[in-house]
């Protein structure tokens, strides 16, 4: 079953650091009913590596990753809301992307593809809203890299967005996250199955795909989560490696393991290496010169930010300091610092608590 629809972008699409795409496309699907006047969107950007498939629906009925969050009566109610979700630009889930077929030449674009940067993403999700005839969202809803997202499209577009839900994001990254996904990068780039770019399906290089993978999946969760769910549990037997050196002791170990083989085979290497570059590179201020004076601009009503205290990715001062910069500007603004254990995928995990926050934003007329 397969849920999503495709946007066609503006031909030629202009990136914001330069060069062009032609014949590019979003990937994106859709949940509850467009009310007669257009005004009910609420328009949902995922983390780095997700699909647009957040939840079931009666075109495909496996779980999405908010499943839970998304649907009639829920904290992102579809009895009220049209809820569109799109693929990010840059991403290999439908979206156009390096791993796409680059018109020109019919083969895929790999490292011809122009730079990508949140501004990008953010636009490709405007222009969905277009293509839809919706010229004002009544939200903008993003985790992680999303929440990041949100924020391009509010400065980029004034008054396309009501109100504004930035969840674990960040008007910068921080050098903590820089140098993690720089090393994430190098994994992959010093991988000898690369091959610069060119790389096969049947052979990518998919060493430094699961280490990249395990470092990014120590920073998504927390220490303490580990510590309590795994303790110092050794390898369960099934999966114990007793003639290798060095192999795993620990359950962590093959926690990890069995989570980076599936990241190889679902998620394309370039695809990961442009968005994760594009991830660093975002800084809020150059759209004004000021976090203030860009959110300023952006005509946004009202805004939630969400952080998680046990977050070591997108540290919980990040978007203390974004909320700030809301009331700053004039946004009537609630920032929600949360207690969750997880860290940075909190918000995947415990929906009740986003869920209860979320909810009651979004109810406020």
């Amino acid at each position: 079953m397969d849920a999503r629809r495709f946007a066609a972008l503006p031909d030629p699409f202009p990136m914001w650091r330069g060069g062009v795409l032609h014949g590019a496309q979003i990937a994106y699907e859709t949940w509850g009913k467009l009310s007669r006047a257009r005004d009910n969107a609420l328009l949902l950007f995922t983390g780095l590596s997700p699909p647009a498939h957040a939840a079931s629906s009666a075109a495909d009925a496996s779980d999405g990753w908010w499943q839970g969050m998304i649907g009639p009566q829920l904290a992102i109610d579809t009895d009220r809301y049209f809820v569109v979700c799109v693929n990010s630009l840059g991403s290999c889930f439908g979206s156009t992307g390096p791993a796409s077929k680059n018109p020109a030449t019919q083969a895929p674009y790999r490292l011809e593809f122009p730079d990508l940067s949140v501004e990008d993403i953010a636009r490709a999700g405007f222009e969905t809203l277009r293509s839809l005839g919706i010229e004002r969202a009544e939200a903008i809803i993003g985790p992680s890299l999303g929440g990041m997202v949100v924020l391009a499209y509010a400065v980029q577009f004034p008054g396309a967005a009501r109100r504004l839900i930035s969840i674990s994001g960040t008007a910068g990254a921080s050098p903590f996250a820089i140098a993690l996904r720089s090393i994430q990068r190098e994994a992959i780039l010093r991988d000898p199955d690369w091959r610069g770019g060119a790389y096969t399906d049947e052979k990518p290089p998919a060493t430094g795909m699961r280490i990249a993978r395990k470092l990014g999946m120590m920073t998504y969760r927390s220490a303490a989560e580990w510590r309590e769910r795994f303790g110092r549990a050794p390898v369960p037997e099934e999966l114990r490696e007793e003639d290798a050196p060095f192999a795993p002791e620990f359950a962590i170990q093959s926690y990890l393991e069995t989570h980076a083989r599936r990241f190889v085979r679902a998620f394309d290497p370039n695809c990961y290496l442009y968005i994760s570059r594009a991830m660093d590179r975002f800084d809020l201020s150059q759209h004004g010169g000021t976090n203030r004076a860009a959110l300023a601009s952006s005509r946004v009503e009202q805004a939630l930010v969400i952080g998680v205290e046990s977050d070591m990715l997108f540290a919980i001062g990040e978007q203390r300091a974004l909320a700030a910069s809301f009331t700053e500007a004039g946004v009537a603004t609630r920032f929600a610092p949360l207690p969750c254990i997880e860290g940075h995928d909190s918000f995947l995990i415990d929906i009740k608590t986003f869920g209860r926050e979320i909810g009651r934003f979004l109810a406020l007329s």
